[in-house]
């Protein structure tokens, strides 16, 4: 929904300002860095060795024949000597701290995890392919509400004059979704920019829709006038990112801005507007606000599973379901008004 990419937004900017990207102090850790590299000569912590750690990038086993090809799901999942290096000594570092009695530390930008069958951040992947089963439950529903529910015209399309607009939106959002849970599970080059592409594409579209549906813009030659721009924008910023660089701060720069801007779209438009479904939008704004105090907050994961992160994921699952009934009830709504426009002709 449009609410999950505010939170990244606003995530982004908070992150920025007290500079929570940069707090690795794990990796400058003498014993964690000790530990790292003496794992790359040997291929072991303590006494648990890495059989793939005898693989180069090719996947060709170093000292065997070759055909001894590294496993498919380690190539997938792109783990390879250093990044198991990392893990088990980044693991044992902290059970380290945590008997001297000191907390939990970043490393590499990120929190501490426990990997769960292969699966780097297991909740947040949990809770992302969550939000994705409820975005295609309220799509559908929505599908079915407009097509084997309510009249249609002659023509069997929909009186609801924003179908299409919406359905475009569901599949943008479950894309979405699909990509948070890649990238939670392992976060590499290739999935991070598919992560952050979704996300803007379903950010800068979501800007579109609520100025069409705010502004009530019907006609699709105004509907081309006003989609247009953005759609370049967004298009050409997605280019950017995947074959130019991929630029944190400038990448920030636009999700707040197109996250404010249709933030305060639908706040203005709920607070005007005398639609009967006008609560649902307005507890999906206040909710979406207080779900992004979580990640403002970013605490360290309990038991090495639940972070700020993954709790705001599953917070927004709810707010899901509430943001596709609203979208219902606005099919409803319309389709009403419209029906009773026809009968008084």
């Amino acid at each position: 929904m449009m609410i999950d990419r505010y939170s990244i937004a606003f995530f982004l900017l908070f992150s920025f300002l007290f500079g929570v990207l940069d707090a690795s102090a794990g990796d400058a850790d003498p014993r964690y860095r000790a530990c790292v590299a003496q794992c790359g000569k040997t291929g072991c912590v303590g006494e648990t060795c890495f059989p793939h750690c005898k693989f180069p990038s090719d996947g060709v086993a170093v000292d065997g024949p070759w055909y001894m090809q590294e496993p498919l799901y380690l190539k997938w999942k792109q783990w390879d000597c250093e990044s198991d290096c990392r893990y088990n000594c980044m693991i044992d570092r902290e059970k380290e701290r945590e008997a001297l009695g000191y907390g939990p530390i970043k490393y590499h930008g990120k929190w501490p995890f426990r990997r769960v069958f292969g699966i780097q951040e297991p909740a947040s992947v949990a809770f992302s392919a969550l939000n994705l089963a409820m975005h295609f439950h309220g799509w559908l529903s929505f599908f079915i509400l407009l097509y084997y529910n309510l009249p249609l015209r002659q023509d069997k399309k929909a009186y609801y004059e924003f179908a299409s607009l919406w359905h475009i939106y569901g599949l943008l959002s479950m894309n979405s979704w699909f990509w948070s849970a890649v990238f939670h599970s392992r976060d590499v080059d290739l999935t991070e920019k598919l992560d952050y592409s979704s996300a803007v594409a379903l950010l800068g579209y979501s800007l579109i829709l609520a100025i069409l549906r705010s502004f009530n813009v019907r006609d699709e030659a105004a509907r081309v006038m006003v989609a247009a721009p953005f759609l370049a924008f967004v298009t050409t910023h997605i280019l950017y990112l995947n074959f130019y660089t991929l630029d944190y701060g400038w990448n920030m720069k636009v999700c707040v801005v197109m996250a404010v801007a249709q933030l305060l779209i639908w706040a203005i438009w709920a607070g005007i507007t005398r639609h009967p479904s006008r609560w649902k939008l307005w507890v999906v704004v206040i909710g979406g606000g207080l779900a992004m105090l979580l990640e403002i907050y970013d605490f360290p994961p309990y038991q090495g599973f639940f972070d700020a992160h993954a709790i705001w994921h599953a917070t927004t699952i709810p707010l899901t379901c509430l943001w596709w009934s609203f979208i219902r009830d606005d099919a409803k709504f319309r389709t009403s008004n419209l029906l009773k426009r026809a009968k008084s002709v």
